[in-house]
């Protein structure tokens, strides 16, 4: 018996010696991943057919892709004053909602425009009352996503197709007036009223959730949090979940709606939000203007359909515009305000062009971040003039901003103005900057924003975009390949 006992404490040894020998070996490096291209898809297009395809948009110029370009291009504003109605006080009497707003220093918004007439969001129609659950963001993002998957022709069938589609939609406040009329609820002691629907209804990836449950997408499901550059942060990581093999297809971008009384009141004591135009809201945002003095607060969605390149090829998919690069920084320096030198916006626009292959010789539009902040504004310019030196001040490049037109939609900014770049350069058209009377002093020369839309070649557009906290993103699209 003690022969056997010997034995089995040996045989036991040999084991655990031979599995730390196991444990101790170098697996080696992970499997290569192969390079993999990403582009904006749509369906075959037949010559009739005039839409944009693989993107969709619900912004203060209207809802939908064309009825939003058509009045950017030509020089339209969706900025208005602001009413009762929009502060989102449903809990308070009319009164208080009155008193409210005569408090706001900030009087005006960029408002999705609503209604059951072609180019307004409807909202029975995205926000039934069947499903308590979905907020007005999401509705935004549920009626985006639907727009860009009837045009990329992308509603798989197939389960392995479903595994391979993912979500990333990200935003950058989630629903304030919920929480709003949830603090009302503690103060008026009726807590045991609240509705279960409370959380899902303010979680951020709740767009996201929605939009996966509702076409049965199994990929990555994903959502971004990262104030202003949310939108292109969220394009810019579905890029590389397909680059990296995690789907084929990822239907992307960012959406917000803060248009309440919170978030106003929040943002006018951040002193970021225009004051000096309540009168002529057409005239608040002003982008690289000298007399601006901050942005005008906005709401709306953009989402675009990525995929893989062959994935694309195979399905007889129209291309019309490739990632590129995505470039990401951090400013390292305060929470709301970027460092005068730029280098933050100056890193993410050098990482995105390294990335792409690019040289900055051979990008033709930028469209700008610039909110209509005297610092920020400022800030951007001196980075842009950094990094395409000649190329700027010789009016080569074309850059402008298009918040004149739409205000700063904050988490959904990002997606639609990358869209806009897209549209840029498949439609050969770069967008004016609204209200640019009188020029910051750093423009001259022929450095200059775009003053009216200008139809020219473009093969490679730059859409930037930056967040509080120094958060940056750049995403650099190509032509078709």
């Amino acid at each position: 018996m003690a022969m056997t006992s010997l034995f089995r404490l040996i045989r036991s040894r040999v084991k655990i010696n031979r599995c730390f020998s196991s444990a101790s070996q170098d697996f080696g490096p992970p499997p290569i991943v192969p390079q993999r291209r990403v582009v904006v898809t749509d369906r075959a297009m037949c010559e009739y057919r005039k839409e944009f395809a693989g993107l969709g948009m619900v912004t203060p110029l209207g809802c939908g892709v064309e009825t939003t370009w058509k009045r950017l291009v030509q020089g339209d504003c969706g900025i208005r004053a602001l009413s009762p109605e929009d502060l989102k006080m449903n809990g308070f009497d009319n009164e208080m909602q009155v008193h409210t707003l005569d408090q706001l220093p900030s009087k005006i918004a960029a408002v999705v425009p609503c209604g059951t007439k072609p180019g307004e969001f409807n909202e029975d129609l995205w926000q039934n009352s069947k499903d308590r659950s979905i907020a007005r963001f999401i509705g935004y993002a549920l009626c985006s996503s639907d727009e860009a998957l009837k045009d990329a022709n992308w509603f798989p069938s197939e389960q392995d197709k479903k595994e391979r589609t993912g979500v990333s939609i990200g935003g950058g406040i989630g629903s304030i007036s919920d929480i709003l009329e949830a603090a009302q609820m503690i103060c008026e002691k009726r807590l045991r009223r609240l509705s279960p629907f409370f959380v899902p209804r303010i979680l951020i990836n709740m767009a996201a959730g929605h939009v996966s449950i509702k076409y049965g997408f199994q990929g990555p499901n994903h959502a971004a949090v990262t104030a202003c550059a949310t939108g292109a942060h969220s394009i810019g990581d579905a890029a590389r979940m397909i680059q990296f093999g995690d789907a084929d297809v990822v239907v992307a971008g960012g959406t917000e709606s803060s248009i309440d009384a919170l978030s106003i009141a929040g943002f006018c004591r951040s002193r970021a939000l225009t004051t000096k135009y309540n009168s002529s809201p057409h005239e608040a945002s002003r982008p690289f203007d000298c007399d601006r003095d901050g942005f005008v607060i906005g709401e709306g969605a953009g989402v675009m359909v990525l995929e893989e390149l062959e994935h694309a090829q195979r399905r007889g998919a129209k291309i019309y515009a490739e990632i590129r690069g995505y470039g990401m920084s951090g400013d390292a320096h305060h929470i709301t305000q970027p460092h005068n030198d730029g280098k933050g916006a100056i890193l993410a626009m050098t990482r995105a062009l390294k990335q792409s292959g690019l040289h900055p010789d051979q990008v033709d539009y930028v469209n700008s971040h610039a909110t209509s902040t005297p610092l920020g504004d400022m800030v951007e310019a001196t980075a842009i003039k950094s990094i395409f030196s000649d190329r700027a001040i010789s009016r080569a490049l074309a850059f402008s901003s298009t918040k004149g037109a739409t205000g700063h939609l904050l988490g959904a900014a990002g997606a639609v103005e990358a869209i806009f770049a897209v549209l840029a350069i498949y439609r050969g058209i770069a967008p004016l900057t609204l209200n640019l009377n009188h020029p910051d002093p750093i423009f001259h020369d022929g450095f200059m924003p775009l003053t009216s839309s200008t139809e020219m070649p473009i093969r490679a557009a730059l859409s930037n975009s930056f967040g509080f906290g120094g958060t940056n993103a750049s995403l650099l699209f190509t032509a078709a390949p």
